[in-house]
């Protein structure tokens, strides 16, 4: 038998009793870190009172964000020391799994923001499709609500310092293009007459009709003086006010950005490639794949899991035009559901508000369903609307504008209806699912009412999660037992398919040469997509490169995450606790969301175990 010299023995003794009597590191509470986020998150918020508008606050009410890169550069340095006193105060090790997602989550965002900003003359700063010209007064119609007189105060402040904002993002659109960098020519086109119907009719113009910011304007001076908060004399002076600062200040700057925009198109190609003709474009594209799908898929790969997935969901479209008896290939069925009447509303009046009425009645009849599928639900309300006829395109796609946290101003399913021709009933039923519930409302707003996590996750948007959702949710409506309609099913096809195509065209158009004819080909073999639609899309894609992948490659990370959670689980799987985990933590890049599934799957495996 060996033994253990004595002097070995005492001392290992005598470094058991230190090590036991030596407390143990405590785990930092959440409340600690969550408290420091949110302070941190409030001085950040307060740096874009636009962003504290979309919230439903009136913090800097009458101001509108500094859109000049000095700007970003003093938002990205804050940043930068934001992370750096977050990793000196706190220990990773000692937190909590959900402190560390928020601790990921706030250096993950510097991050990007970081590499954003490197890539940041590479963006075009005017489209399409979400240029700032057109948000700033959007938001001025539907965001800025006025309650009281210091409201419109702010109101008329704002319609100012949007002139402002205007002028500085013409001069970041000045050294994009000093900097070789310039947009295909339909950019500016839109753009152009984006502008001017900005600033079209009164006060503008001698018209007989008024612009869409004027009648905003007198629509809210006049609910001011009909609830008796303001004066006659008031009113007379709030008009007068309002009118100055279009006239003024909101005139001019549009007036100079038409002419630039103008002075700019024989400059401009007509039929360009994507981003990879501009110098670094490879490299901006890639980061844009990255941003846009949260992931380190490369547009190869990307490509090539459109090309699988369009094949896969082709093979579901020939079931149903089986099912419904149609004689001739899928393309001659395409072009049955593109064209006859049957699957379109007139074109009319009596037309459109019938496409928001049906839209809204899916809505409803799917909210009844809800609780069966998910423990947590939304509080705040859905609203179904067209577009405002300042921004409206033909066949461009529905959107959604969030509501504010506190659900005073409800979430918005907003819909393109100026041509019904590109607008058919068979894809009706899932794009409201998708834009609304169970989709985009259902988890944005139930981001913005969680308590459990710090403020800043309730308002996160990573794009492959968010879209990836919503996407996931159109299918999900099938096993809720919607889409009655074997066409509506099929129109829940269609947009699947339209996602799994974004995936081939947008690599195709910024990573392998494609120019917008060979994309609209592609998309035009390969769905049942409206023509006028298809040039929509394809001219999205073109201006806000990558956008268009998170889709397909989020909601497959979704379905691949809970069939590993029904293996994993087996009886245990519980659809309504999947939902809530996946949703309960707000909007996560892809990596992060699969390890919390990963985690709670862990947690139900060993409560399984303790019974």
């Amino acid at each position: 038998m060996n033994r253990i010299p004595l002097h070995f023995g005492l001392a290992l003794i005598f470094s058991l009793f230190l090590a036991c009597s030596k407390p143990m590191p405590e785990t930092i509470p959440d409340s600690e870190i969550n408290s420091w986020f949110d302070a941190e998150y409030e001085e950040l918020l307060q740096m874009s009172p636009l962003q504290l508008t979309t919230q439903g606050r009136k913090d800097r009410y009458g101001e509108i964000d500094d859109m000049s890169e000095a700007a970003e550069d003093k938002k990205l340095a804050w940043m930068e020391e934001s992370v750096a006193e977050m990793e000196s105060k706190f220990d990773y090790k000692l937190l909590s799994p959900q402190a560390k997602v928020s601790y990921d989550l706030w250096k993950y965002q510097y991050e990007m923001e970081k590499k954003d900003v490197e890539f940041r003359r590479m963006n075009y700063v005017f489209n399409q499709m979400g240029g700032l010209h057109t948000m700033i007064p959007t938001m001025l119609i539907n965001f800025h609500k006025v309650d009281e007189a210091s409201d419109m105060t702010a109101l008329v402040s704002r319609i100012k310092e949007s002139g402002r904002a205007i002028n500085q993002l013409l001069e970041r659109a000045k050294l994009q293009t000093a900097a070789g960098v310039r947009p295909p020519k339909f950019a500016y086109e839109y753009v152009i007459q984006q502008s001017k119907a900005l600033i079209q009719g009164q006060p503008f113009t001698d018209d007989k009709s008024n612009a869409p910011l004027w009648t905003d304007a007198l629509a809210k001076i006049e609910n001011l003086e009909k609830e008796g908060k303001i004066t006659p004399e008031q009113a007379e002076e709030f008009r007068t006010n309002a009118m100055d600062a279009l006239v003024s200040n909101f005139k001019p700057a549009y007036e100079e950005l038409i002419a630039w925009l103008e002075s700019e198109l024989p400059n401009l190609e007509e039929s360009p490639t994507g981003v990879s003709r501009h110098e670094m474009g490879n490299a901006f594209y890639a980061h844009k794949l990255k941003s846009s799908t949260t992931t380190d898929l490369t547009a190869d790969q990307i490509h090539q899991i459109g090309l699988d997935e369009v094949k896969r969901i082709q093979q579901e479209m020939l079931v149903i035009k089986d099912q419904v008896g149609f004689e001739g290939d899928l393309k001659a069925f395409f072009k049955f559901v593109n064209s006859d009447p049957q699957f379109f509303f007139p074109n009319t009046d009596e037309g459109r508000q019938a496409y928001l009425d049906e839209s809204t009645a899916f809505l409803d009849e799917i909210k009844q369903k809800l609780p069966d599928y998910f423990g947590i639900l939304p509080k705040a309300d859905l609203v179904v609307k067209r577009v405002e006829a300042f921004r409206e395109q033909d066949g461009a796609p529905q959107h959604y504008n969030q509501g504010t946290p506190d659900g005073t101003r409800p979430g918005t399913y907003y819909v393109h209806l100026s041509d019904m021709n590109a607008m058919p009933k068979s894809t009706m039923e899932g794009v409201a699912y998708h834009e609304g519930s169970p989709g985009h409302h259902m988890q944005i707003s139930i981001a913005q009412e969680l308590e459990s996590v710090p403020k800043f996750r309730t308002q996160m948007g990573f794009n492959a999660y968010v879209e990836g959702w919503a996407l996931y949710s159109e299918a999900l409506a099938k096993e809720m037992g919607q889409y009655k309609n074997p066409y509506y099913d099929f129109g829940r096809l269609v947009n699947e398919i339209w996602r799994a195509i974004r995936l081939v065209t947008d690599t195709g158009l910024h990573a392998k040469g494609w120019s917008e004819a060979d994309a609209i080909k592609y998309f035009s073999e390969n769905s049942s997509i409206a023509p006028g639609a298809i040039q929509a899309e394809v001219r999205r894609y073109m201006v806000i490169p990558g956008q268009a992948t998170g889709y397909k490659i989020g909601m497959l990370k979704i379905q691949e995450l809970r069939k590993l959670a029904e293996a994993e689980l087996g009886e245990k799987f519980d659809l309504k606790a999947f939902h809530d985990v996946v949703l309960g933590g707000g909007a996560l890049p892809l990596d992060i969301l699969e390890r919390v599934v990963k985690e709670w799957i862990a947690e139900v495996k060993a409560s399984e175990q303790l019974q």
